[in-house]
């Protein structure tokens, strides 16, 4: 991870002697390339972008937006990919492990506690692709689907950036913390897709009998 850092820090550092502008086209592109390959450093990269404008190198505000029109972007492409292929694919497919009557479900509980679930989305590591591939399948509202989930960014990106420009001096440290959080996060999340992998299962096979 840190080695992930230095690499960034050090990509970035070289493009300033092209100009500000391709570091902010980077910015922008990790910000859209992160939800469509999740594994990508995305988020490591806006901190270093909060850092470097800490240090008088970027400006704030346009690191900020930068990052959030690339996630946003990317995000909303998933949702209409889900929306215009996913449902019908689903549906036709009836597949044992994700029926029609499931993707039927699935779009009365994100019309219930969708809202809920795009707000925090952007702190769901890991998961925000599907989320959004999964509200498209859902037919979620567009317009609710584009607020909530830029409130879920806004929140996010701004504890980043404003962790990394507060902080700039003990830039390890903040990421010591996401680390942690990470290490958290992943856990609860694999365990939430095994139980409902378990239940998913042991229910189809008590249909099945």
């Amino acid at each position: 991870m840190e080695q992930s850092l230095q690499l960034i820090e050090t990509v970035l550092d070289r493009l300033f002697v092209y100009g500000p502008i391709w570091i902010y086209l980077v910015l922008f592109l990790s910000s859209f390339i992160e939800n469509i390959f999740p594994p990508y450093p995305g988020d490591f990269v806006t901190i270093t972008g909060g850092a470097l404008a800490a240090a008088g190198r970027l400006n704030i505000f346009a690191v900020f937006v930068l990052a959030y029109a690339g996630g946003i972007m990317s995000v909303m492409v998933l949702y209409y990919l889900g929306k215009r292929h996913g449902r019908s694919f689903f549906i036709r497919k009836n597949y044992r492990y994700l029926s029609a009557d499931d993707v039927r479900r699935m779009e009365n509980w994100f019309e219930r506690r969708g809202a809920l679930l795009l707000l925090f989305n952007r702190f769901i590591v890991g998961a925000r692709a599907v989320v959004a591939l999964v509200a498209g399948i859902s037919r979620y509202r567009v317009g609710g689907m584009f607020l909530y989930t830029s409130i879920s960014f806004w929140m996010f990106n701004g504890l980043l950036l404003f962790s990394s420009y507060v902080f700039v001096v003990n830039f390890e440290t903040i990421t010591q913390y996401y680390k942690m959080y990470e290490k958290i996060a992943w856990p609860i999340i694999l365990a939430l897709v095994i139980a409902i992998a378990v239940w998913k299962i042991t229910k189809s096979r008590r249909h099945g009998k």
